[in-house]
């Protein structure tokens, strides 16, 4: 079993795609949650940038890491001037990292209208770049930018760049895609060609990929399978344009698929967790269908295959989701069929009621046509499923509710919303007011119901999504709301549909309040 390094360049390369930034803290968070997980190499900015990189490297080398390598990430020195004296290479020594990483140009063009420099002082810049870290005692990597349209535009010109660094002492060459338009047959030839070239150096190679094509993964899988020893690439693959190669992806390939080694024999079953962690500091959205770890990834809707999977789980499913963290997810729908929920209504103990399996089915059709949609709402469906069967047994009766909006001298509005419900009988009416009308409804809520549901107090809505249903309306459309609610043990999704949108909240909170009310009783 060839293990095979994972140079991480989320905090770096990832951060050059759109929408993407990291404060100093969050950078210093992932390096630890990265290094807990086995990553090898964790590349960490570039510190002549910017002073926030420059204190990354200050703080990060102090970190008491057990496993990954802090790498500098820098560029071959200016034309027309010493290594020693680049104020870049200056800022890579006194990172004090013990690997720097180093990017030159392989591609003749570049090299000429790019850098506009003759193509030997290009290999006078890589070699004496290379030779100067190393010689102040660093593991040099050496990033060979555009080595796949480089070699196809001038194999013998690439060759010389890469065995420039080889011989001013890189440890490692790693092969870059940098514009992300190969198509993995050509990186695996070329990958094996850079390799013949380094052959006599025992000097290995490592693979770059970005994503323009949408074969980042492949082309670095085919890199290994070439001889490559090294991916570089981000979590969730975020990064410039497309992106880079999914580091979660290449780890679940390599290590579940392929039988490669990665993370020094670790298993695999952090990386939903790192990828989730990862999206959540950067403020980003998770993407659902994203292979492996996304919500979706092991979801299953249409009848046919929920059939399928009760009875053999790799009838649709390409491996266990457990080994990546994940779980199996079964979703309902218009499309559902009676398998989905007998599935989903396990827990009642309802599965043997063939009847009562068709009157559920049944009403979820009816209600999708009306625009609701149960896929993030499985607490609603719950409270549809018990309704349906008849062990629905309220813990409230809605009587009425009020809400008014109005603006003060200042102009700023405020939201005061009125709530009548009956509690065993007993009727009671509140006001409150709130940041909203939801806010507000949810406010005057707790105070009626408080006194009796005390665990109340634990719940909070974390998150409120508003779609329109038939557009087509204009401003007469039916409106979807998804409330997200949770308290210390669980998170539950609720919905309302109506082409009121305070009644569609509404209906969403009340759900949210009940289904709280309800898994609180003593089971």
């Amino acid at each position: 079993m060839r293990s095979i390094q994972i140079y991480d360049t989320t905090l770096r390369d990832g951060t050059q795609g759109e929408g993407v930034s990291l404060s100093l803290q969050d950078k210093l968070q992932i390096t630890q949650r990265l290094d807990e997980l086995g990553v090898d190499f964790i590349e960490g900015g570039y510190p002549a940038s910017n002073t926030k990189d420059a204190e990354y490297f200050q703080r990060a080398t102090k970190l008491p890491l057990k496993q990954a390598k802090i790498c500098a990430f820098g560029m071959t020195r200016r034309r027309g001037m010493k290594a020693a004296d680049d104020s870049g290479i200056q800022a890579l020594v006194a990172a004090e990292t013990p690997v720097v990483t180093i990017v030159g140009k392989t591609w003749d063009f570049h090299v000429t209208e790019v850098l506009r420099v003759s193509l030997q002082e290009n290999l006078d810049m890589i070699a004496e770049t290379v030779g100067h870290l190393a010689s102040r005692g660093r593991e040099v990597f050496y990033d060979a930018e555009h080595f796949f349209d480089g070699f196809n535009a001038n194999p013998e010109y690439a060759a010389q760049t890469i065995l420039a660094a080889a011989k001013a002492g890189a440890k490692l060459v790693i092969l870059c895609d940098t514009n992300g338009g190969s198509l993995p047959e050509a990186v695996a030839e070329r990958t094996r060609a850079a390799a013949k070239v380094l052959e006599s150096f025992k000097i290995p190679v490592g693979i770059h990929t970005h994503n323009d094509g949408e074969l980042a993964v492949a082309n670095s899988l085919a890199a290994v399978d070439a001889g490559a020893v090294q991916v570089q690439g981000t979590v969730n693959g975020i990064g410039e344009r497309c992106g880079n190669a999914d580091l979660i992806s290449v780890m679940a390939n390599l290590g579940l698929k392929k039988g490669y080694q990665v993370l020094g024999g670790r298993p695999l079953s952090h990386l939903t967790e790192l990828s989730r962690y990862v999206y959540e500091i950067a403020n980003l959205n998770h993407r659902n269908n994203q292979p492996f770890v996304g919500q979706s990834a092991f979801a299953h809707k249409g009848g046919m295959h929920v059939h399928a999977i009760a009875r053999a789980t790799s009838s649709y499913e390409h491996m266990d989701p457990a080994l990546v963290g994940n779980e199996r997810r079964i979703l309902v729908s218009e499309l559902s069929g009676r398998s989905n929920i007998t599935a989903l209504t396990a827990k009642h103990q309802l599965a043997d009621d063939k009847a009562l399996m068709d009157a559920i089915l049944k009403q979820v059709v009816d209600l999708e046509a009306q625009g609701y949609h149960f896929e993030t709402a499985e607490a609603s469906f719950d409270m549809l499923v018990q309704r349906v069967a008849g062990t629905f047994k309220p813990h409230f009766e809605r009587l009425k509710y009020h809400v008014g909006v109005s603006t003060l001298g200042n102009g700023q509005p405020i939201t005061e919303a009125t709530v009548k419900i009956s509690v065993n009988g007993d009727e009671r009416l509140e006001v409150a007011e709130g940041d909203g009308p939801v806010n507000a409804l949810d406010a005057a809520m707790r105070k009626a119901l408080n006194g009796d549901f005390p665990g109340l107090k634990d719940m909070r809505l974390i998150d409120y999504k508003v779609r329109v249903v038939n557009s087509e309306a204009g401003t007469a459309a039916r409106i979807r709301v998804l409330i997200e609610s949770s308290d210390h043990q669980d998170v539950w999704g609720t919905i309302g549909v109506s082409e009121n949108i305070i009644e569609a909240s509404w209906l969403a909170l009340v759900d949210a309040i009940e289904y709280k009310l309800y898994k609180d009783e003593p089971k």
